[in-house]
């Protein structure tokens, strides 16, 4: 890629940026949110056409303006956010091999099922993937749906394979498959981008890495001639200092509980307890039930059941918005699913839980929209939501700055407990910090915090208190300062102290 530049309404995404990457070797794509490095794999995956500058392929100009064009060239790309590619009511079967039963319907009314199956399913045993292809995809775990979804790239002629954050919702067993997959393909001359924020997977795995920042090319060089400290300074254009703030930590009496909560298969039995001030973390690998627990705390599940208590008295768990007017506030993992409107803009989103402050009272009632837009700007200085204005769409901002909204729109509302669910995946170095300030600080006013995360560096960076689950239930209740990354991966795997 040579030169290329694209701009949005008031953003200018990439400026004259050049990519080079080579078969049979993996490429790392880094930067940080915002940093164009999705965009840039957008250009190449024929998502944008409004592109100036050149993409040669062997050497030969590749005219890529719509995915089509890119997949015709032999491109696939694996995006984070897998719901949006797949198709719920349909089988694993059926999404992996959706774009040849497509395409192979030419002049043709029957569907041989036995074949299509038996194609997905050697795929699924070369990914050494468990799932049965009868499956309904709705029926599947996050980690489920990205495997379908890289089983789908793999399935047709790939010679360049996109993966954008692939292991952010995947066990590190899960990993290690993913991971074996890519050294298949590098050996069968596949050549694979890859975009991570989490840099001890990017050296286990790539060969070549490219950094960029503010829409620039920064940094190109093989791996291994650059430290994990000198790729942060690259993407932050300075040193980052202590990864988590420093807490006075003044945790008061028990404000949240949540007793016997049940939901058959998800959640069992679990009781835990918040003070003010404090931040108990939810520790546990991917698929231990944290987000689950989540969702039933908030109401998100109509099969829960169990006892929440706020400063003493019951509140139902009735649905998300009793939830809300009780002062509970759930930042969701799946962001763009559940936890921001993409297609409103960054104001109506921020403003979305706490209108009623902006309406005027009088004959009849309306919605200041000047009160509205003063209180989502105050929101975006201080949290440092990259975004031209409050008018701009949420769709075309990075991760990191929806991370933020998502986050920011709850801080209008003044909630009295904050469930965040693994509030940094896919975020970079530099908006982790944030997040965790942003924690600190609402703890700080005396807010109860719980933080479900399988990165335990954050566990132990950011709370006082943690229970570990397992399997849908707490396997150990652990005051941070007295424990370990080691004790807490031991009950996160179902082990005991003997």
């Amino acid at each position: 890629m040579k030169g290329i530049s694209i701009s949005f309404p008031g953003v200018n995404a990439l400026s004259n940026v050049d990519f080079t990457a080579g078969a049979g070797r993996a490429h790392a794509l880094i930067g940080a949110n915002g940093a164009g490095k999705s965009t840039l794999m957008k250009v190449l995956s024929g998502a944008y056409d409004h592109y100036t500058g050149e993409i040669r392929i062997d050497g030969t100009g590749a005219n890529i303006r719509s995915p089509k064009d890119a997949k015709d060239y032999g491109i696939q790309i694996v995006y984070q956010e897998v719901d949006t590619a797949l198709i719920p009511n349909l089988s694993v079967g059926e999404n992996i091999m959706l774009e040849q039963t497509v395409h192979g319907m030419k002049g043709k009314h029957l569907i041989r099922w036995k074949e299509l199956h038996a194609a997905a399913q050697a795929v699924m045993d070369r990914l050494n993937v468990s799932i049965p292809t009868r499956k309904l995809v709705q029926e599947l775990t996050l980690a489920e749906k990205q495997m379908v979804l890289i089983a789908r790239s793999v399935s047709m002629q790939c010679r360049y394979l996109v993966l954008d954050e692939p292991t952010a919702p995947l066990s590190s067993s899960e990993t290690e498959g993913l991971f074996r997959l890519i050294r298949l393909l590098k050996s069968e001359g596949v050549g694979i981008i890859f975009i991570s924020h989490r840099l001890p997977e990017l050296y286990e795995i790539c060969d070549d890495i490219t950094i960029m920042r503010d829409g620039r090319l920064v940094v190109r060089d093989e791996i291994a001639n650059l430290s994990q400290e000198q790729v942060v300074e690259h993407m932050l254009g300075a040193k980052l200092e202590g990864q988590f703030p420093s807490r006075v930590r003044n945790v008061g009496e028990v404000l949240f509980e949540a007793i016997g909560i049940q939901d058959e298969g998800k959640v069992e039995d679990v009781s835990i307890q918040v003070r003010r001030g404090e931040i108990v973390g939810i520790a546990g690998l991917v698929g231990a039930g944290k987000t689950e627990l989540c969702r039933a705390l908030f109401g998100a599940s109509e099969s829960a059941r169990g006892e929440l208590r706020l400063g003493g008295e019951k509140i139902a768990m009735n649905d998300p918005h009793q939830a809300v007017r009780n002062g509970l506030a759930l930042v969701p993992e799946e962001r763009r699913r559940e936890g921001v409107f993409v297609d409103e803009s960054v104001g109506v989103n921020l403003t979305a839980t706490s209108l009623s402050r902006y309406v005027r009272k009088g004959i009849g009632s309306w919605l200041s929209a000047s009160r509205e837009k003063e209180a989502a700007e105050g929101i975006i200085r201080s949290l440092g939501v990259k975004t031209p204005n409050a008018a701009a769409k949420v769709r075309n901002l990075s991760g990191g700055n929806q991370q933020k909204i998502a986050i920011g729109k709850w801080l209008l509302m003044d909630a009295e407990v904050y469930l965040f669910d693994e509030p940094t995946k896919g975020v970079d170095v530099g908006a982790k910090r944030d997040i965790y300030e942003l924690v600190a600080e609402l703890a700080a006013r005396g807010k109860c915090i719980l933080y479900a995360s399988s990165e335990l560096s954050e566990i132990m960076g950011i709370t006082d208190r943690m229970y570990v689950m397992y399997d849908g239930a707490i396997m150990k209740e652990l005051r941070t300062s007295d424990t370990n990354e080691e004790e807490i991966m031991l009950y996160s795997t179902g082990g005991q102290r003997t």
